[in-house]
């Protein structure tokens, strides 16, 4: 149980999880609190648009429709990776659902099967729409997925909640099928996320001070040469490399500079920087091709421009 975050401290709460966060229109007075109280909120719920495209997807969740008024949430997450922030305060996007459910999220504890829509959720959940069609086939690409896990870990972060407090469309209200992905793995990887940030730094060891022996003067730096990434081999890496066994490579080592780059561009999750450019890295790098603007059709292959220009950005040259 918590008082609300103000529209400063959800950005806050994001940004400083990492998240791309993109604020929409008048979101920070977007609400629909005329119809009902906003708080005290409780946890954190997930959710698919059932449609496509990021701008449509967004606009649509601003806005609602016909027989749901938006916002339909207060977040939604692009397949990109990008967060566009588009309610703050009730929104239209948990409804009714098992009041059993909720007393499991205010005690974080396992969830009971959800089999009543008794109790009004838009007053206690904070809401994450995914771009999605939902329909079992399309996917949640790795950024989209890094992006949901972060939004969620930000949250419960700043409420101090675990991940007990996050639960799926579907498991509060009788018949939706929202998100169509594990929440038992989706809330491990919060868990995973939350840990990461809370590691206890090494205590540092007290010294005593010393007065420090002449130096001579330092020799200005060798600045080292930047690497370089040939860029037939890395397109014979992403042509090849999704077809082999988990793991399999072709040019390691040039695969792993990119692979570097789209990790700090935040497009691609640590995990998967090992060398190999299978569907998760050439998913990724199709995303940069979107965000750069160059590379058309964004089919994850490199070409000298796009990859010109995340080697300016990261420091890597290309050998054409």
């Amino acid at each position: 149980m918590a008082t609300p975050m103000t529209a400063d401290e959800f950005v806050k709460a994001l940004k400083d999880e990492g998240v791309d966060v993109h604020e929409y229109k008048d979101w920070r007075t977007h609400n629909r609190n005329h119809r009902g109280p906003w708080g005290p909120v409780h946890g954190v719920m997930i959710h698919h648009t059932v449609s496509a495209g990021t701008e449509n997807s967004v606009a649509l969740c601003y806005n609602g429709h016909s027989t749901l008024p938006g916002p339909l949430c207060h977040s939604v997450g692009a397949k990109d990776g990008r967060v566009f922030m588009v309610g703050n305060g009730r929104a239209n996007h948990a409804g009714n659902g098992d009041d059993d459910v909720l007393g499991a999220v205010l005690d974080e504890r396992k969830l009971p099967a959800d089999d009543e829509a008794n109790t009004d959720g838009n007053r206690h959940f904070y809401g994450i729409e995914l771009v999605n069609l939902g329909d079992g086939k399309d996917p949640y690409p790795p950024a989209q997925y890094d992006a949901a896990v972060r939004w969620a870990a930000g949250i419960c972060r700043k409420h101090g909640w675990t991940s007990a407090s996050v639960i799926g469309h579907r498991e509060w209200q009788p018949g939706k099928i929202d998100p169509v992905f594990s929440m038992d793995t989706f809330r491990a990887d919060v868990d995973k996320r939350l840990a990461k940030r809370d590691e206890p730094k090494p205590p540092t060891k007290p010294t005593t001070p010393t007065k420090p022996p002449a130096k001579p003067a330092p020799k200005p730096p060798i600045k080292p040469a930047k690497p370089v990434v040939d860029l037939s081999n890395l397109r014979a890496a992403a042509i090849r490399d999704p077809s082999l066994p988990q793991g399999g490579t072709t040019h390691p080592a040039d695969v792993k500079i990119v692979e570097a780059a789209l990790v700090k561009e935040g497009l691609l999750p640590a995990t998967y920087k090992d060398g190999s450019f299978g569907t998760r890295t050439r998913t990724a790098y199709a995303n940069w091709q979107r965000r750069s603007g160059v590379g058309r059709p964004y089919d994850g292959i490199p070409g000298l421009t796009s990859l010109t220009k995340l080697g300016a950005r990261y420091g890597f040259t290309v050998k054409a």
